[in-house]
């Protein structure tokens, strides 16, 4: 059977959070995700990616998680688990080494970076849904971090607003090996058109 074609000019990839705080040794988070991220070669597995993607003429889309600012949640009546996480520990502070992104996954001139999201969500008051409506981009391949978090509440509303989804289950990471169970083997499989490794989407990606 021919393989599933993902063809450049209909398909964005878009990296969810890649922050240093997230990726890099000295992150605020990176303790956390090591484990899982080492295991599955997170890292090299997003560069490849997302340099494959590029070559093919595939729109990379950045999807970042808003940076933190003193204040951002002041007044808020309920702020979630992550945003409390974040503002007690000040992660992807603005203007901060920890709130950039890892030098190996910089935007590059030809990239798109979203507006930064507040909650887990990528489409949830940014303009994520517009930028892929205006490129034509029906499939969306979803990877970074956190698994269980940013990336399957990402993929999750693409799936709800009629967009093709993949997950990358080696381009991404989780606090523990069962988030990334519950991310690729329990909830994915409930919403995810596919489920993919790195290299079998690269295997699919197509020029136009």
């Amino acid at each position: 059977m021919a393989l599933d074609v993902y063809v450049a000019n209909r398909t964005g990839l878009l990296l969810v959070d890649v922050y240093n705080d997230l990726l890099s040794d000295g992150g605020k988070l990176w303790p956390r995700v090591k484990s899982v991220a080492d295991s599955v070669g997170t890292l090299g597995n997003l560069c490849a990616l997302a340099d494959a993607a590029r070559a093919a003429g595939v729109v990379v889309l950045y999807v970042p998680h808003r940076q933190w600012r003193e204040g951002n949640y002041d007044g808020w009546r309920h702020p979630g688990p992550l945003q409390t996480m974040i503002d007690r520990e000040a992660v992807f502070a603005a203007d901060t080494w920890g709130g950039d992104w890892h030098p190996d996954l910089a935007p590059l001139p030809s990239d798109v970076v979203v507006q930064q999201h507040w909650g887990q969500d990528g489409f949830a008051n940014t303009d994520l849904d517009f930028q892929l409506k205006q490129f034509g981009l029906e499939r969306i391949v979803v990877a970074g971090l956190l698994a269980n978090t940013c990336v399957e509440a990402t993929a999750r509303r693409g799936a709800e607003l009629g967009y093709h989804v993949t997950l990358v289950s080696d381009a991404t990471a989780a606090f523990s090996d069962a988030a990334m169970h519950a991310a690729f083997e329990i909830n994915g499989p409930s919403y995810a058109h596919a489920l993919l490794s790195t290299e079998a989407i690269i295997a699919r990606l197509a020029k136009p």
